[in-house]
């Protein structure tokens, strides 16, 4: 979320030096600008460049998917042990508020340490901690121990990683990526997530059948060390004098305030003034992001849909165990037969549309997209269709391919959710935008839980995914308009 230091004097932090790494080759071209084989030191210069940039990206990309597959592997594990365990929707409610609630907690100061801290520190340390308490469960589930207590708090620390780890990652994403690439990068950056999220579920439903559950979860901590070492490689460039102003004359001609800035260099690193910074900033990064429109309406519309879409969503699982017990499908490649089948095949089916939209986002929507608003609209308005058609359909093949639609919907919307906040939001603030983001629509999906999850005890679980989907299309239709006003406004600007 986002913290923001009060002190008596205004918050400066010094400009930094310009890294070695991007640009000694640039001022060397430069400065023989006059000289013969000018323009061939410059292209010399532009490559070493781009090659740095698309080795950092590389390094980060690569660590963070042996980390999410890891994590995704076990993840499946423990939510489809404690499904085939409960099969109730209170069961599922738990497993929700204890693996989301830490998150949506931390994010308030994990936007703010993103800012203020390491953010490759911050990237690499919760998976070192998640793989030390991944092991103390694997070691209770080997001797017997394991019990939903003991889960329920391997779910809170693995969580509460989360929020430290999303703002920090989605926050350094920029600082290795020229602004033009970043929305290319993030919807690679998708493309991954959707790909581990397809091999996961697959891997995990056959070791699930194969091999005892503490092996299984001894796959992370491998993981977890390959993610980290390849993080650990990344050196990340510094800003420039140039670069730091032109972000503010961006800010200035969009006739948004550019915000200096912060050091903590004279901070007091007491306790209770930690707090009240966390909290300070808080209020500032709330205040940033209410009056700036698209950066409102990303945040509200994020979490809105997490609400009414993505809570009810969580309930698939137990839709599949509740809807289609003792059906069986035959692919021809593969006979869904058991619950862990139909359960693998529920988020191979997200996942593929997943990958699917977030290959089509990197590829024909980074060059064709020019309002990032009106797709995140379109995709959001797609998910609350998916999601009615999710309860509409009785048939296992037609919900696995509305599945596959809704996964696609869902990428369509989060490449461009990410673009806008970190193209418009200052960049010492862009951290605690995220963490804003990350803590609200975080929070929202077990309040939606508190509300869908008893419905799903008392009425047809389909009827709850009719629900929210229909909730969801509302929102999609105001991000329509937000995003026609947004290019009225623009076009009445240019013209004046």
């Amino acid at each position: 979320m986002s913290s923001s230091q009060k002190t008596t004097e205004p918050t400066v932090r010094e400009t930094p030096e310009v890294s070695d790494d991007d640009n000694v080759n640039a001022r060397a071209a430069v400065h023989s600008a006059n000289k013969p084989g000018a323009a061939y030191a410059a292209a010399v210069a532009n490559e070493e460049s781009e090659r740095a940039w698309i080795r950092r990206v590389v390094l980060l990309l690569t660590g963070q998917a042996f980390s999410l597959l890891g994590s995704n592997i076990v993840q499946y594990a423990i939510w489809w042990w404690i499904v085939m365990q409960t099969n109730s929707g209170m069961g599922m409610l738990l497993a929700t508020l204890f693996g989301v609630m830490p998150q949506a907690i931390v994010s308030i100061f994990g936007g703010s340490w993103a800012d203020r801290h390491s953010r490759k520190l911050l990237i690499m340390l919760p998976d070192m901690v998640i793989a030390v308490v991944t092991v103390v469960l694997s070691l209770s589930f080997a001797m017997g121990w394991v019990s939903l207590t003991m889960i329920f708090v391997v779910l809170f620390i693995r969580s509460a990683g989360g929020g430290v780890q999303m703002p920090a990652v989605q926050s350094f994403i920029p600082d290795v990526v020229p602004s033009g690439k970043l929305l290319r990068v993030n919807s690679i950056y998708g493309v991954i997530n959707s790909a581990n999220m397809i091999v996961a579920p697959a891997v995990a439903a056959v070791l699930i059948n194969t091999v005892p559950l503490w092996s299984i979860l001894l796959v992370d901590v491998t993981t977890a060390i390959i993610g980290v070492g390849f993080v650990a490689l990344i050196k990340a460039p510094k800003k420039s004098a140039e670069h730091v102003a032109r972000r503010m004359a961006e800010a200035e001609n969009s006739g948004q305030p550019a915000l200096e800035p912060m050091s903590d260099a004279n901070a007091d690193r007491s306790l209770i003034a930690g707090v009240r910074r966390v909290f300070a900033d808080l209020k500032d990064g709330f205040s940033y992001t209410w009056h700036r429109a698209n950066l409102r309406n990303v945040v509200l519309g994020d979490t809105l849909v997490c609400f009414v879409a993505v809570a009810p969503m969580n309930l698939t699982l137990l839709l599949m165990t509740r809807e289609y017990e003792g059906i069986d499908l035959n692919l021809g490649f593969i006979n869904l037969t058991t619950a862990s089948d139909k359960l693998a095949a529920n988020e191979l089916g997200w996942s593929i549309g997943m990958l699917l939209g977030g290959a089509l986002m990197s590829t024909i929507g980074a060059k064709l997209i020019r309002n990032n608003m009106r797709v995140v609209a379109f995709g959001i308005t797609l998910v609350g269709v998916s999601v009615v058609g999710l309860g509409v359909v009785h048939n296992l093949l037609a919900y696995l391919l509305i599945d596959v639609v809704n996964g696609l919907a869902s990428a369509i919307c989060m490449g461009p959710m990410r673009t806008i906040i970190q193209t418009e939001a200052d960049e010492k603030m862009v951290g605690r935008v995220f963490g804003l983001d990350t803590t609200m629509s975080t929070l929202s999906m077990p309040l939606g839980m508190l509300i869908f999850a008893p419905l799903a005890d008392v009425i047809p679980i389909s009827l709850v995914f009719i629900i929210g989907g229909v909730l969801t299309l509302p929102i999609g239709i105001y991000l329509f308009g937000q995003a026609r006003h947004n290019t009225s406004a623009q076009v009445t600007r240019t013209q004046a």
